[in-house]
C-alpha cells in the first residue's frame, strides 16, 4: 500500500476512535490514538495475512492485543481491513454488541483470538502461540502489543524470561512506550528504569523506534524487527509514542487515558483529522 493510502487510513482510524468513544461517553482514546500508526502499519504493510479469518491462524502471522483497553484502534483497523462491516463500529460498547470495551471472543468477532483487558497476560498467550507454530512447522510470526505501564504486572517478566530461555525467535513483542498510565506518568506510579536494559538483561533482541507516530519510521522499524527473527532470540520493539497523538489537546498527558470528548471537543478533534475513507 502506498504511504499516502496508509496516511489516509491513519486519519480515518483516528476519526473512528474519537467518534466511537464520544458516542457512548466511554472508552480509552489516549492510547488508541497513540498506537494508530503502529496498528495501521502492522495490518496493512507488515503482517502476512490470509483472506478471511479463522481462530487457528495457521500459515499466517498472528497478532495479540494485550492492553485490551485500546480496543477502539483495534476495532477500527480490523473493520477497515475488512474483517467485519465498518458500520458495526457504530455499536461500540453497546449492550449485546460484539465490540465491547475490552475485546472478547464469545461473540465470534472476526480478528479477535483472545479476550484481553486483564493486563499482563497477552505475552504468555503470544508465546504459547509462537511455540505452537514451531511445533506445527509454521514459519509465520507472532506479534503482540503491550502498554509500558502494563509491564508493572509481574507475569510479564516470567514470560519474558521463558521466551529467551526457550529461544522463542518467531515472536515480536512491541511495547507502547508513551510514559503514561491511568494514574499519571509511569515514572511517578512505578518507575521501571531502563526497559531496554531490562529486556537485554533477559537476553532479548531490542529495537527502538524513536518516532512511533511517524508512519514511515514505524514501518521501517517493524521490518527491521522482522528481519531479526529466526536468530535464537525473541524480539522486543520499544515504540516511543505520544498518548493522544493527532489531537493537540489530548497529547502529552494521562488525562485522556480513559475519558471521552464532549461535543465541542469532538468537533475540534475531528477537525484535526480529515475524513478520508468515509465515516461509518
Amino acid at each position: 500500500m502506498e504511504i499516502s493510502q496508509l496516511q489516509d487510513n491513519v486519519s480515518q482510524t483516528r476519526r473512528d476512535i474519537l467518534r466511537m468513544v464520544h458516542k457512548v461517553n466511554s472508552g480509552h482514546p489516549g492510547g488508541s490514538l497513540g498506537c494508530t500508526e503502529f496498528m495501521v502499519a502492522l495490518y496493512n504493510e507488515v503482517m502476512e495475512l490470509k483472506e478471511g479469518f479463522d481462530m487457528n491462524g495457521l500459515n499466517e502471522d498472528v497478532f495479540f492485543l494485550s492492553n485490551g483497553h485500546i480496543s477502539p484502534v483495534f476495532y477500527s483497523v480490523l473493520a477497515r481491513k475488512g474483517y467485519f462491516p465498518v458500520e458495526e463500529l457504530n455499536t461500540f460498547r453497546l449492550l449485546n454488541s460484539r465490540l465491547q470495551g475490552h475485546p472478547t471472543t464469545h461473540e465470534g468477532l472476526e480478528g479477535i483470538r483472545i479476550a484481553s483487558g486483564s493486563l499482563g497476560q497477552g505475552m504468555s498467550v503470544a508465546i504459547g502461540t509462537a511455540l505452537t507454530k514451531k511445533l506445527n512447522k509454521d514459519t509465520n510470526l507472532v506479534y503482540s502489543l503491550h502498554g509500558d505501564g502494563e509491564l508493572q504486572e509481574g507475569q510479564n517478566w516470567e514470560a519474558i524470561m521463558f521466551a529467551s530461555a526457550k529461544k522463542i525467535d518467531n515472536y515480536i513483542a512491541t511495547i507502547d512506550f508513551n510514559g503514561q498510565q491511568i494514574d499519571g506518568s509511569t515514572d511517578t506510579v512505578l518507575n521501571m528504569g531502563s526497559l531496554k536494559a531490562k529486556f537485554e538483561a533477559f537476553d532479548w533482541d531490542v529495537i527502538e523506534i524513536k518516532e512511533g507516530n511517524n508512519l514511515e519510521a514505524v514501518i521501517a522499524g517493524l521490518k527491521e524487527a522482522k528481519g531479526r527473527t529466526g536468530k535464537g532470540k525473541p524480539v522486543c520493539v520499544l515504540l516511543h509514542t505520544i498518548m493522544g497523538h493527532g489531537v493537540d489537546f489530548m497529547m502529552y498527558t494521562h488525562a485522556w487515558h480513559g475519558k471521552a470528548p464532549n461535543n465541542d471537543q469532538l468537533a475540534n478533534a475531528l477537525g484535526q483529522n480529515p475524513e478520508t475513507l468515509g465515516d461509518y
